[in-house]
């Protein structure tokens, strides 16, 4: 019997015009109505996943950040769990920045830090309504960094380049491709997976009862929490490889599909 479903968002949940169905929103309420928790499962920050919640009715804490942060919203705004990546890591890869002309967002306390003002920026803010503020990093005191982002909308293969060379260069990072314009760059604790797991210990879920369901190589960890393990029709190969279970794609509802399949119309 599922008792949980964790879920990335976007590519997931929401289509890539940021929108969602309102079938999706009465599978929640049909999951809910039957006690099981609907959690989402995001890289991106709290803020960013916040008005998510609400809108489609999820009341359970956040994850954000890939697992950097797991935060309540409902009732109180308590952080359950929190991996920050190390300060001096983090200025290291400021630095590898700007050695390499990379665009980067640096995340501190659910706060958005960039630069200079740009179309890469404002390509990334405008599709998700949150707010960055522009400054020089060495002006910032670097601490308490909930990830750092490196972006390039025109060249995913250069996005490539950058994981692989990143993971090389420090295999104590959790460094993963999130979209094929994004390098996530966090705290090596900070995975999807590992989060879902500290909330199966505090509600006291088994692994077997958890469905987890996601589209990219971020998800890869999500997946592998879960007992059942669902990858979107539009994943990649690689998370497709790692599930046991592909969905139809995000834009034909693929997410509400499997959640029908495995937690309303199965006999328990």
């Amino acid at each position: 019997m599922i008792k949980m479903v964790a879920t990335d968002i976007d590519g997931t949940i929401l289509k890539w015009s940021f929108e969602y169905t309102p079938e999706v929103k009465q599978a929640i309420k049909k999951l809910q109505q039957k006690g099981i928790k609907v959690v989402l499962v995001t890289g991106r920050m709290h803020c960013a996943a916040l008005g998510i919640a609400k809108e489609l009715g999820i009341t359970e804490p956040i994850v954000s950040y890939q697992g950097g942060m797991i935060k309540e919203f409902y009732k109180c705004d308590d952080v359950l769990m929190r991996c920050d990546m190390d300060s001096d890591k983090a200025l290291e890869i400021i630095d590898w920045a700007h050695e390499n002309n990379v665009h980067i967002n640096l995340y501190m306390d659910d706060i958005l830090y960039v630069e200079e003002d740009t179309e890469t920026i404002r390509k990334y803010t405008d599709a998700r309504f949150i707010d960055y503020h522009v400054c020089k990093f060495d002006k910032l005191k670097i601490k308490n960094v909930n990830k750092i982002l490196a972006i390039d909308f025109n060249n995913p293969e250069r996005v490539t380049g950058w994981v692989n060379d990143l993971r090389k260069l420090y295999p104590d990072l959790y460094i993963v491709k999130s979209t094929p314009y994004f390098c996530e760059i966090a705290n090596q604790s900070a995975t999807k997976g590992a989060a879902v797991e500290f909330l199966c210990k505090k509600w006291g879920i088994k692994q077997e009862e958890v469905l987890a369901i996601g589209d990219q190589d971020n998800d890869i960890e999500l997946l592998k929490a879960g007992g059942i393990k669902v990858a979107m029709g539009n994943a990649t190969q690689a998370l497709k490889d790692a599930a046991d279970y592909i969905t139809d794609t995000v834009e034909n509802d693929g997410w509400v599909t499997a959640v029908e399949h495995f937690c309303l119309t199965c006999e328990e």
